[in-house]
């Protein structure tokens, strides 16, 4: 009943996953291998129907629930409030909703939309930020700029909605790398979510930008590079209360916290595992 590969944030981890839509809309980034292998395609009434009945089968009474693919919010309002209708009339206990909000479909929303959609029951979104350097978001294929990004997570906060944000260490390479770090943090900032994850690089072979590397137009940073890059990130944010987490698989070093209250304990868990060189090895590391 599910279309692979099937993705969902590591947070998701014990969430129903309901699959309403099938790979990327955009899928233009140049990082990004997860839908490169299936086209963009809204399920139909009757398979969703389907799907939410053996999905009811299987878990009957879920306490979270995650709507997959990759941007469920390119649909129109009218359609996210049928599917989410549905959803809920599948299962009435479940107590958060969540999806990934990518930047173009939330400013394609109206304010209003973005209300609707939340009080009608999705609770929470994760906006892939990856970077809050014009640079970055250009050279990645992003399809916004900085400030567009930062009116999306901003539009996502005022609706109400609980906000992760993601950024991907590495992502500018060497070339960009301060830039990077500095214009993250201040992205993230001007959004100030509830949370913050930090992933870290990790290429894929089906991807525009392994092919850069394989050119010699990408040069990779190596893991103290990475720290060096976290390290300045950090040292920048000026969050409210936002629970921070670099603990994904493609992390060098977990690192964990609330920021700012916390921010001085993150850097020196970053000054001690760049002294010690105590780093996930390569082998282990995948998106």
């Amino acid at each position: 009943m599910y279309s692979s590969p099937l993705y969902r944030p590591p947070s998701e981890a014990r969430s129903l996953i309901i699959q309403l839509t099938e790979g990327c809309s955009y899928n233009k980034c140049t990082f990004c291998g997860m839908y490169k292998t299936k086209p963009f395609r809204i399920r139909t009434e009757q398979e969703i129907i389907d799907h939410l009945n053996y999905l009811k089968s299987y878990d009957p009474n879920p306490s979270k629930i995650f709507i997959a693919d990759g941007n469920f919010l390119c649909l129109s309002t009218d359609k996210i409030l049928h599917y989410l209708d549905k959803v809920k009339a599948s299962f009435p206990n479940a107590t958060r909703i969540s999806c990934y909000g990518g930047p173009l479909d939330l400013n394609r929303k109206t304010p209003e939309e973005l209300l609707t959609i939340r009080q009608s029951g999705m609770d929470m979104l994760y906006l892939g930020v990856e970077s809050g350097s014009d640079e970055v978001l250009k050279l990645i294929n992003k399809g916004v700029t900085a400030h567009e990004m930062t009116i999306a997570g901003q539009k996502a906060m005022a609706a109400g909605f609980i906000l992760s944000c993601m950024i991907i260490s590495g992502i500018g390479g060497k070339p960009l790398s301060e830039k990077h770090a500095l214009e993250s943090a201040k992205v993230i900032s001007a959004i100030d979510p509830q949370f913050m994850a930090l992933l870290t690089l990790h290429v894929e072979d089906n991807t525009p930008l392994k092919d850069d590397i394989l050119e010699g137009k990408f040069e990779s940073l190596t893991p103290d590079e990475i720290m060096v890059e976290t390290y300045q990130m950090i040292k920048h944010l000026q969050l409210t209360h936002c629970t921070f987490r670099s603990n994904h698989v493609s992390n060098y070093v977990n690192l964990k916290g609330v920021l700012n209250q916390d921010k001085d304990t993150v850097l020196k868990q970053i000054e001690s595992a760049m002294k010690s060189k105590d780093y996930t090895p390569e082998y282990f590391r995948r998106i």
